[in-house]
């Protein structure tokens, strides 16, 4: 079925970019823009336009934000001594939301997949090696905490990661197996990540 508006056929068509999203899907959230108020769908525009305007990655962590560092970077209440890795900014909310980590983040932008063509220099190792690295009388590193996903990707990244990681003295540990294996951090609940974390073991 075709909507008889080229302008509706067009919203449809963008609306399946978006993933997980088909046909169906995509033209029942086009008939739902039509039925909004005019000023909801012009905020809904703005918002979108903001997005690609406004928003970058921090310059410490790579997580997204509208500011040069993050909140998170730039909080003094944070133990920037131990560094959580994590693959995507999406997984940094996920952990947040469980309120049992203080300490600060690394996003690496993926995961190292040769199927895919990811290889290590398409991601942030260089600059997490070089955070670790970095002197800092007030707050060391002492552990790095790899909290990407367990599936063969995420392993791989993190034996990689840890390998890396090793002469630098620093403690490098993995979230415990309180994942399900192929799951992913953003859709886990709060209190199987809070566990993760608590129960974090050895890389």
């Amino acid at each position: 079925m075709q909507f008889t508006s080229e302008s509706v056929e067009d919203l449809v068509e963008q609306f399946s970019k978006l993933p997980s999203i088909g046909r169906k899907t995509a033209r029942r959230l086009a008939s739902f823009v039509l039925k909004m108020p005019k000023t909801e769908v012009e905020e809904l525009a703005r918002a979108l336009v903001a997005v690609k305007e406004r928003v970058r990655f921090c310059t410490v962590c790579f997580n997204v934000t509208d500011h040069e560092v993050c909140p998170i970077c730039a909080s003094s209440r944070r133990n920037r001594s131990v560094i959580c890795v994590v693959e995507e900014p999406n997984d940094v909310m996920a952990l947040e939301r469980t309120d049992g980590f203080d300490g600060v983040y690394h996003v690496l932008g993926g995961v190292i997949s040769p199927l895919d063509g990811i290889g290590p220099e398409d991601l942030r190792i260089r600059e997490l090696v070089a955070r670790v690295s970095e002197p800092d009388a007030e707050w060391p590193v002492s552990e790095v905490i790899l909290a990407v996903n367990p599936n063969v990707e995420g392993d791989t990244t993190a034996f990689y990661v840890s390998k890396l990681l090793a002469p630098l003295g620093v403690n490098v540990s993995r979230l415990a197996r309180g994942i399900p294996m192929g799951g992913d951090l953003e859709y886990t609940d709060e209190a199987t990540l809070a566990r993760a974390l608590e129960g974090r073991v050895s890389a």
